[in-house]
């Protein structure tokens, strides 16, 4: 009988590697659930990660009809994502007054607030819709029948389409994942194994349309306990929003800054947060210890932006926020090795998002 991996999960985005076997299912979906997602509701936590708008959610389906978790990270051909175990460390306080990122990362993150200032956000006239699309690639894994390790890559992709009148219908296309790279011709055959226990024709996926954006009976939320609506009453001082994130998030994820950061990226993702909000948090992310400019030329499909980022508490990876220092604006994010593991150096990707916005006239 087949089985996978524990799920790190992905979005979202707290670890670019497996937690230990001894993290439960619960707690991932806590402290991963909102990573990847585009849109998240605030029973979040009740709720396992197939029922949220997760833009990368692999197929939860199985090898020879059996349950299975696909693991939602590249593992690039080898098992080496078993040596990278982390820990979930539960925050009893919050920690205002440590100290912020490093110095240079406090700097663009202030310029990237002034930048998102001045840049207008998109105007979406009557009849016309914001599209946010995103693409994404993880990994997959499972054991074969024969024992053996098989592992491959996917790609997905997410159009939603948000109308001028927001409390109007949305309407929001997952595409299904399509292998292209594959770590050996076990993993080939156990990827087709997989998608041919499916029904015959039939995608995981079905296309979405709801009033508000509520596709799963909740609106769209900003930071976790805000919806969409709502984004004005949020402070804009970036202390104070800082101190909210930390207070809304804490017990979760591997530790306050940690999750600090990755709800913020989850804001910034959605490519709806007003300007002035995200300048706020932008500055927000300023005041948070160890964030650090990665990479001044991080490129995500196709575009090159500066990659802010945090290393992930007790592990050999780094997640990346990666920001157009034009526009303000976030183009996308990446999971990165810091460290070397067998078959996979320090500088690999271990997955990564983009995000484009634009304004059309239609929506499907």
């Amino acid at each position: 009988m087949s089985k996978t991996n524990t799920s790190g999960g992905i979005g979202r985005l707290l670890s670019a590697v497996d937690p230990a076997d001894s993290v439960s299912e619960s707690e991932l979906a806590k402290s991963r659930a909102r990573s990847l997602s585009f849109l998240n509701s605030d029973a979040e936590s009740k709720v396992d990660s197939a029922s949220h708008l997760d833009l990368v959610t692999p197929l939860h389906t199985s090898f020879k009809a059996n349950p299975m978790r696909i693991r939602r990270r590249i593992v690039m051909g080898s098992a080496a994502a078993a040596f990278l175990v982390g820990v979930i460390v539960a925050a009893d306080v919050i920690m205002p007054d440590r100290p912020g990122a490093t110095a240079e990362a406090a700097e663009f993150l202030n310029d990237a607030a002034a930048a998102t200032i001045r840049t207008s956000d998109p105007v979406v006239g009557p009849g016309q819709y914001l599209k946010i699309e995103t693409t994404a690639v993880y990994g997959a894994s499972t054991d074969a029948a024969d024992g053996s390790h098989a592992s491959w890559l996917e790609k997905t992709g997410s159009q939603v389409y948000i109308p001028a009148d927001r409390d109007g219908e949305w309407f929001w296309n997952r595409e299904d994942s399509v292998p292209f790279q594959f770590s050996s011709e076990a993993a080939k055959a156990a990827e087709a194994e997989i998608r041919k226990a499916r029904p015959e024709g039939r995608s995981p996926y079905e296309d979405q349309r709801a009033l508000k954006g509520a596709f799963y009976g909740n609106e769209p939320t900003v930071i976790i306990g805000t919806p969409l609506s709502e984004a004005g009453s949020l402070p804009r001082d970036p202390r104070a929003l800082l101190d909210l994130i930390f207070e809304r998030t804490k017990g979760a994820g591997k530790s306050p800054e940690m999750e600090a950061f990755v709800t913020i990226a989850d804001g910034l993702r959605t490519g709806v947060v007003p300007a002035d909000l995200r300048a706020a948090l932008y500055k927000a992310a300023a005041l948070i210890t160890g964030v650090i400019v990665a990479d001044k030329q991080a490129t995500v499909d196709g575009r090159t932006g500066i990659a802010i980022g945090m290393d992930i508490p007790g592990g050999g990876s780094r997640q990346d926020i990666i920001i157009d220092p034009t526009s303000g604006l976030v183009i996308g994010e990446r999971d990165i090795l810091v460290k070397d593991y067998p078959g996979e150096p320090a500088g690999t990707v271990m997955s990564w998002t983009s995000v484009r916005t634009s304004v059309v006239d239609s929506a499907p």
